[in-house]
């Protein structure tokens, strides 16, 4: 018999490191029956979460400065249980709270006074009391429910843990525990921060809304460098240890707390990883030794789909709150749907709102912001271009801006990027990137310092943080062909809008590459494939077709739009002629999920593009208005790609989407277009997002 332990030793293991090595106080709150009190809490009734005599001692010790009797009146208030509502709403104010303080008013030698009160004191973790309760009966509407563990701050309940015997899978204290205590007692979450799901073997963190697909582990306790044997940890039951020894040491949680928490338009919350909490911290600690470093803050490489553009958040988040400055953050990119997402991150976060105006139009616009305080303008690289033969301006002499360069690779090397160097002499220099830097992108250390945070995709994929992703290799018939294709014709192809002149270039040098890649049997034999292989795969995520280029993309799904009728009709004389059940309900399956799925072309605009389209054969009236198509409830084309409950299943793109489009649902890419490094990176990364039911893509 294999051995295994039940949650009571992992309950009490858990309380003796929490109390040994962090020195938290202990309540066994264990009482017989549900409604005994007094219970140790020091609750008036059992429908409280909070520690009502912890609190108030613990704020008048981190408030001297504000009277007794203030804190005694906002500590009553705080105690108070609201029974309805909305939680993540309810959540999100008390977490303002908890970040920013209260204002309070009172009077003081006669005179009105305002000031904060804190309820968590950051700078002097001493000051704060970290107790765990075990066993603690909460009273519900109709229920009673008890929890295993619960980490109170100051009284605050921050940290629900659930625990199971080793041999239950931890799923099910999602499934079932964290689903009946949101419903029967749902204040208990009213302050909750984490969410910790554990048998000993596996231990999970989420925030209390989250899926439990994007539950998490935490493995490493003092740095990203760190490699936890994973099998060991399994055999010896010790997973739960590691979140304790990490990040339940006061310092790490108060840290998190303060800075690793983000709301997404309120209604989603984000809580950081265990490569993000280090990656940034990593970062801002490069930021704090600025002057050593000569404004090379390093290079930030956390792969494709292990958050790296919140990571960019939670650091600006952190230096604008705990560092004394009048800080810009100047976040530059190359591509404009990279722009888009990482400034929408920014707003949807509340770092700035929709009425601050961030991104300058042009050159001679952000020239003129950079001579301003704004706290952070967003920039495509191309907007540092000037005059030729004239010599960049310096715009701002300031030691305090900080430039966020994402994706930092061979567009930062050229002349626009020692136009922002020489235009901002002083400023301090990040580059974020998901791919690593390879040969001469290693030019990348020279200009931003050495790497200040890896985290790679082989370890995204060890922690759950991506899924993993498998290439096969199709119509190798016609691939075979293909072995003459060389980098500069990759590169080229990066960029979706090219110039007329550009466009003959492409012509006439790659004439011979264009038409093996275009040839139209090509195209129909990997059109029949899409068609074969799209509703047989597995998981029936999204897809994405990419194509050379334009022409091309409207090309496919004319070709897939037609073979995938013909397969519908095949299907269904099938069904006709079988006698068999089970294949009969196998290929009903097939022709209902085929019949259900829409598809859609993704390209940019262009200048006379209907002419341009009409001399290849082709229309794009009808794809540029289902791009250009707002729904009922104001949701456009990419809203409806990234639902995954929109029948919107496959696009056909070129350019569009492939990077600073992170859509979960995604599992499948037809990758029919020459391309190398980063770029190839950045695509293949669109499928690699963890997503329910979705095990690897491909």
């Amino acid at each position: 018999m294999p051995k295994i332990i039940t949650e009571d030793m992992i309950e009490q293991a858990a309380i003796k490191a929490l109390q040994e090595r962090h020195d938290y106080n202990v309540l066994n709150c264990m009482t017989e029956e549900p409604d005994t009190l007094p219970d140790g809490t020091g609750r008036k009734d059992k429908k409280q979460v909070v520690l009502p005599d912890v609190m108030l001692e613990s704020l008048c010790r981190i408030n001297l400065d504000i009277p007794e009797q203030t804190v005694r009146t906002v500590v009553d208030e705080l105690c108070r249980t609201p029974v309805s509502g909305d939680l993540m709403q309810t959540n999100y104010q008390n977490y303002q709270k908890i970040r920013n303080g209260i204002t309070v008013e009172y009077n003081e030698n006669g005179k009105k006074t305002s000031n904060i009160f804190r309820l968590l004191s950051y700078n002097d973790v001493l000051s704060n009391t970290f107790t765990v309760a075990s066993q603690m009966w909460i009273k519900g509407e109709t229920h009673w429910r008890r929890p295993d563990l619960i980490i109170f701050i100051n009284g605050f309940p921050m940290i629900f843990i659930e625990l199971k015997n080793s041999n239950i899978p931890v799923k099910n204290a999602y499934d079932i525990n964290l689903k009946n205590y949101l419903k029967d007692i749902p204040y208990l979450f009213n302050y909750n921060q984490i969410c910790v799901l554990s048998n000993g073997m596996e231990t999970r963190l989420g925030s209390f809304a989250a899926g439990d697909e994007f539950f998490f582990e935490w493995l490493k306790v003092e740095n990203e460098k760190e490699n936890p044997d994973r099998k060991a940890i399994r055999e010896n039951f010790t997973s739960l240890e590691y979140f304790i020894a990490g990040l339940c040491e006061p310092k790490n949680l108060l840290d998190y707390i303060e800075n690793f928490i983000l709301y997404d338009r309120r209604r989603t919350k984000i809580i950081a990883k265990n490569h993000q909490f280090f990656g940034v911290n990593n970062a801002y600690n490069a930021f704090l030794r600025r002057e050593e470093l000569k404004g090379k803050l390093g290079v930030f490489w956390h792969t494709q789909g292990s958050g790296k553009s919140y990571s960019m958040v939670m650091l600006a988040r952190k230096i604008k709150h705990k560092c004394i400055g009048n800080f810009t953050f100047l976040v530059v990119t190359d591509r404009e749907d990279l722009d888009t997402q990482i400034y929408k991150n920014f707003l949807r976060t509340e770092f700035i709102t929709d009425k601050d105006k961030v991104q300058p139009a042009n050159s001679k616009q952000l020239r003129e912001e950079l001579k301003t305080n704004k706290s952070i303008l967003f920039t495509l690289i191309h907007k540092f271009r000037y005059d030729k033969g004239k010599k960049y301006p310096v715009l701002s002499e300031r030691d305090d801006i900080i430039v966020i360069v994402d994706e930092a690779h061979h567009t930062q090397y050229k002349d626009l990027a020692e136009n922002m160097r020489t235009g901002l002499p002083n400023a301090q220099f990040l580059a974020f990137t998901g791919t690593p830097l390879l040969g001469a992108k290693r030019l990348t250390n020279a200009w931003f310092g050495d790497y200040v945070s890896e985290y790679n995709f082989a370890e995204s994929i060890k922690d759950n943080a991506t899924v993993p992703l498998y290439y096969v290799k199709r119509v190798p018939e016609v691939e075979l062909q293909n072995d003459f294709l060389d980098s500069d014709f990759a590169e080229i192809l990066e960029e979706e809008n090219l110039t007329d002149a550009e466009q003959r270039r492409l012509e006439n040098h790659y004439a011979k590459e264009l038409e093996v890649i275009k040839r139209d049997d090509r195209l129909d034999a990997i059109a029949q494939h899409i068609v074969y292989h799209f509703p047989r795969r597995g998981f029936r995520g999204k897809g994405m077709v990419i194509s050379v280029d334009k022409f091309t993309a409207v090309k496919m799904y004319d070709k897939v739009s037609y073979y995938w009728k013909e397969e519908i009709k095949k299907l269904n004389a099938q069904i006709t002629k079988t006698k068999d059940a089970a294949e009969k309900l196998r290929l009903k399956d097939l022709v209902d999920y085929m019949r259900k799925v829409e598809m859609a072309v993704v390209i940019s605009e262009d200048a006379d593009e209907d002419a341009k389209f009409a001399a290849e054969g082709l229309s794009i009236k009808p794809h540029r208005d289902r791009m250009n198509k707002v729904d009922e409830n104001g949701f456009d084309i990419e809203d409806n790609f990234k639902d995954p409950n929109n029948p919107l299943q496959l696009v056909f793109v070129c350019a569009m989407w492939l990077t600073g489009f992170d859509a979960p649902s995604v599992s499948t890419l037809y990758l029919d277009k020459p391309m190398k490094g980063h770029t190839l990176m950045q695509t293949i990364a669109r499928a690699n997002r963890v997503y329910n039911g979705k095990e690897s893509a491909d």
